[in-house]
């Protein structure tokens, strides 16, 4: 699957104005067949309104407009639900703000070949992160390896948000019921997938800090990410004691 005929990057956006149009554009030069959709909650700053008129102008340009600023999660489920109903193939998580390099996007796409879920990766051999502060760096190695340590994964990068999924993994699992919110969302849904038997693997990718806009991430995104993997990590090693009591009894 190393072109997928139907591939669908979906773009949450909340105030990217500043941001939204030259993101589309890098995806569509970067891997022409492509579509793109737009999930805006509600922007005050109009980029529901630069997105419709990008949609106008190109054909594989779609935007959903949600009425209220509902987090991450919530925009990727509606945009998931949206990208299954329309036949794609793949479905790309990507930000607005252009840490994600689009340029790098075929890395993804290619790996599918191979895997069912497809990481883009700051912490594997390859991988970086530019101009990120230290305490940023060491919050995500810290929130990987605490997640690597609780939920018994391997993955490097469970957190990233540069992602691509085969739509059978999707159709799989009961993603609408996913209530985490933030980068929280990533590990729940990255877990459901191993749960799910699916081959999951890490590509290389450069990590750019957002040069315009604010950035989303908050302390409480921070807290509710620690919260639900030790909750997460206490039932899977639960489920490991009873597994264990079995084989002795």
């Amino acid at each position: 699957m190393s072109e997928p005929d139907r591939v669908l990057v979906i773009i949450p956006t909340y105030d990217e104005r500043e941001n939204i149009e030259l993101i589309v554009a890098r995806v569509l030069t970067s891997v022409p067949h492509a579509h793109v959709l737009v999930v805006d909650d509600g922007s005050p700053d109009g980029t529901g309104k630069v997105a419709d008129a990008m949609a106008e102008a190109d054909e594989r340009v779609h935007v959903m407009h949600r009425t209220t600023k509902n987090g991450l999660g919530a925009a990727y489920i509606a945009g998931f639900g949206w990208g299954l109903a329309e036949g794609f193939d793949v479905l790309v998580e990507m930000d607005a703000d252009g840490s994600h390099a689009p340029e790098q996007l075929h890395r993804l796409l290619g790996a599918l070949d191979s895997a069912d879920v497809v990481l883009g990766s700051r912490w594997v051999p390859g991988g970086s992160v530019v101009n990120w502060p230290r305490r940023r760096k060491l919050l995500s190695l810290g929130g990987n390896l605490y997640t690597r340590m609780a939920l018994g994964i391997e993955l490097k990068d469970a957190t990233g948000g540069y992602r691509a999924y085969k739509r059978t993994v999707l159709e799989s699992m009961d993603y609408a019921s996913v209530a985490s919110q933030g980068y929280c969302f990533q590990v729940d849904l990255t877990r459901r997938a191993l749960d799910g038997g699916f081959r999951v693997i890490e590509v290389p990718i450069t990590f750019v800090e957002r040069e315009r806009g604010e950035s989303k991430m908050s302390g409480e995104i921070v807290r509710e990410a620690f919260w639900r993997v030790t909750q997460w990590g206490m039932a899977y090693r639960g489920a490991q004691l009873r597994a264990l009591r079995g084989k002795r009894s």
